[in-house]
């Protein structure tokens, strides 16, 4: 059995909107799954094959990033781009999921292509995770011509998500009982919000969203073009689906709908992703610099800002992960205040819109990283230590 302690913490985030902290300085992982949390004097630190020594810094669940355009390998075609997986989970990702992999060049439009692409990409990303993140792909765009049959043969063989806003309806809702369909099945559906993005995508406003209802409104802060405010208000106030902020969009509307969320009660349905790379481009720390807006300029605390980007990506997509509990799935990141910042730990930095610094990355009870690349220098540095 392989096992790890991280000791000496200063504060865990859980990723829990309702339960934000949990209480301990020792982190027992065994076999990959959290195994206990607590006081040091009641875990076996001796026990474990490895001993990190937190140095009074930070603990949170690493970030799952629901809105990414992989395509295949380590290697986006929209920037031309090498690593970049990679290097996310050097900007604390650990997992993330296909937004459809349409930045495929010359991506195919019919039923039997659209099919291919996803299988292509499920099957690749299931043998592949670059840095060790975690890849949730083959997200089946959604076409006109697409049959009962056609979804049920994706789902089985093994793919569960979908993309609509790329295909070729005469108007959005025309999707609706392809919607209906795939969640019958089990699928997970993504829905294009706000203006157009890319060739062959169209607009669909809050009220085309109301009739398709599927389980995540993508970017509904605007990918990148924003949707009105009185759109907005209506998704947070009557929508039942996941409302998703990202990086790549209208920060103006992210605010606006974060503090809209939190007015009506609604902060558990919206999530922060990325909507990378894109147009705006490779952005390794995309997921952290939202959850230090969100936090600093919508008036959120840190650790309900980093479950917006954690466990509710969990909650959407029923993963056993996002939060740090016992028998969930050990991804975590180790963060702190970053060097010659004014506040003293990566909780202040946070809600004082500094980016933390990064120095241990673990997915799966496994570490990937030590000091990021990619954030700033952390004050205190997580070291690998002799039990």
């Amino acid at each position: 059995m392989s096992s790890m302690a991280l000791i000496n913490i200063g504060t865990i985030i859980s990723g829990d909107l309702e339960n934000s902290f949990v209480e301990g300085d020792t982190i027992l992982i065994e076999d990959g799954l959290f195994s206990k949390i607590g006081s040091r004097a009641d875990i076996d630190v001796l026990a474990a094959n490895v001993v990190v020594d937190v140095k009074g810094a930070t603990v949170a669940p690493g970030l799952i990033d629901t809105h990414v355009h992989i395509v295949l390998g380590d290697w986006t075609p929209r920037q031309n781009t090498l690593g970049w997986i990679e290097s996310y989970m050097h900007g604390g990702v650990t997992s993330m999921m296909s937004a459809s992999e349409v930045h495929l060049p010359g991506w195919p439009k019919d039923p039997v292509g659209v099919k291919a692409l996803a299988i292509t990409a499920q099957r690749s990303y299931s043998n592949f995770h670059p840095g060790g993140v975690k890849v949730m792909a083959g997200s089946v765009i959604f076409q006109p011509g697409l049959t009962e049959a056609d979804f049920q043969e994706l789902a089985d063989a093994g793919i569960w998500l979908g993309k609509v806003g790329f295909g070729d309806y005469k108007k959005p809702t025309d999707a609706e009982p392809q919607v209906r369909i795939a969640q019958k099945l089990g699928f997970k559906i993504m829905c294009h919000t706000g203006g157009a993005s890319i060739p062959g995508s169209a607009p669909i406003t809050a009220e085309d969203l109301m009739v398709l209802q599927p389980d995540i409104s993508a970017h509904t802060n605007g990918g990148t073009t924003a949707l009105p405010d009185e759109g907005l208000e209506l998704l947070v106030r009557e929508a039942p689906f996941y409302l998703q902020i990202c990086q790549a969009g209208n920060t103006r509307s992210a605010i606006r709908l974060v503090m809209l969320a939190r007015e009506y009660g609604q902060l558990h349905r919206v999530l922060i992703a990325s909507d990378t790379p894109s147009g705006t481009g490779v952005m390794p720390m995309a997921d952290i610099k939202s959850v230090v807006e969100m936090s600093s300029l919508a008036g959120i605390s840190a650790s309900e800002s980093w479950a917006l980007a954690s466990g509710h990506g969990a909650d959407v997509l029923e993963l056993n992960r996002g939060r740090i509990a016992a028998g969930k799935e050990a991804d975590l990141v180790v963060i702190d205040a970053p060097l010659g910042c004014s506040r003293q730990n990566a909780v202040g930095a946070i809600e004082n819109g500094d980016i933390p610094g990064i120095s241990c990355v673990i997915i799966d009870g496994q570490i990937r990283a030590m000091k990021s690349r990619n954030t700033p220098a952390p004050t205190r540095l997580a070291e690998v230590v002799s039990k």
